[in-house]
């Protein structure tokens, strides 16, 4: 691994000089390290880039860290990822991406990650996503999340990108059986003229099936956010969409949350809101003794937290 990757490693990922359970690192779409364990496989796809993760049945306690960079312009890296979750298994997923531009050619990553949840399995999903370096060039990062929820399983997904990415879009599908459950918190922070997109479409077709989207958001400088949310309940569920923002100097945010209910017991719920700081807020900071620029990177941070 070059000097570049390790910094990104560390911002994306709990990455130490190294990691001490399942891994994989991929540095401009090769890769620059593996470890499998006992209970937690990876190999490499055949029909495309990326890998297939095995995770055994009552795996509990486990984790797999499988972190993307891409350390220099010119590079569009698009990976095809596999996870498959045995029955009754307990793990954490850490998928982290970061891109670093130093010159004016464009950067991208694109992964395409696939989650199969057999029955009962549970696995909390984390997603960290940063650019880096001075050069001018465009650097994109365009998550596909693909999620299949067995009986009674459940994915939390915690989604992060603070800055530094131009332009990113972030597409997740899922569709969830008997008693499934689904979480997704996603927060992003763009800045300049970065632009971030958002669709998050969800399906729930057995009875019990729950799923909540929270995205909470702030738009700096010029840049522009879309956030669009589609649940369709097709028995009796439960769904909840929550979109909040915070817009500043110029900036732009688009909500549109979509509901269909295709069962009589279908129970959906969406929010959305858009706004600026509250001055009050500003105020009451600033009597403790912070400046306004002070005060409202407090709010910020607390917002995103």
């Amino acid at each position: 691994m070059n000097a570049i990757t390790k910094e990104l490693l560390k911002e994306v990922s709990d990455y130490e000089d190294g990691y001490e359970y399942a891994y994989n690192i991929r540095e401009d779409g090769i890769c620059a390290g593996r470890k499998s364990t006992e209970n937690i496989k990876i190999e490499n796809k055949e029909d495309n880039p990326g890998l297939v993760i095995r995770i055994n049945p009552g795996t509990k306690g486990e984790r797999v860290s499988i972190p993307a960079c891409v350390t220099h312009g010119n590079v569009d890296d698009v990976v095809y990822n596999d996870f498959y979750v045995g029955e009754g298994a307990d793990v954490l997923i850490i998928a982290g991406c970061g891109v670093h531009v130093e010159t004016g050619e464009p950067a991208r990553h694109n992964g395409i990650h696939r989650f199969f949840l057999e029955k009962g399995s549970h696995v909390i999903y984390q997603e960290k996503h940063v650019g880096t370096g001075r050069g001018l060039g465009i650097k994109s990062i365009d998550p596909v999340t693909e999620i299949y929820l067995g009986e009674d399983s459940c994915l939390e997904m915690d989604s992060l990108q603070l800055g530094g990415v131009d332009k990113t879009l972030r597409q997740t599908s899922a569709v969830a059986e008997k008693g499934a459950k689904l979480i997704i918190r996603e927060r992003i922070l763009t800045d300049g003229e970065q632009q971030a997109r958002t669709e998050f479409d969800v399906e729930m077709n057995g009875e019990g099936s729950s799923v909540n989207l929270i995205s909470r958001s702030v738009a700096r400088g010029n840049s522009y956010q879309q956030y669009r949310s589609r649940i369709v309940g097709n028995a009796p569920c439960a769904g909840h969409s929550e979109c909040d923002a915070i817009i500043a100097d110029n900036g732009r945010v688009d909500a549109a949350p979509e509901l269909t209910a295709n069962d009589g017991d279908a129970a959906l719920i969406h929010e959305a809101a858009i706004g600026k700081i509250a001055g009050e807020q500003i105020v009451k900071l600033r009597t403790l003794g912070l400046t306004e620029e002070e005060a409202e990177a407090k709010i910020v941070a607390g917002f995103l937290k």
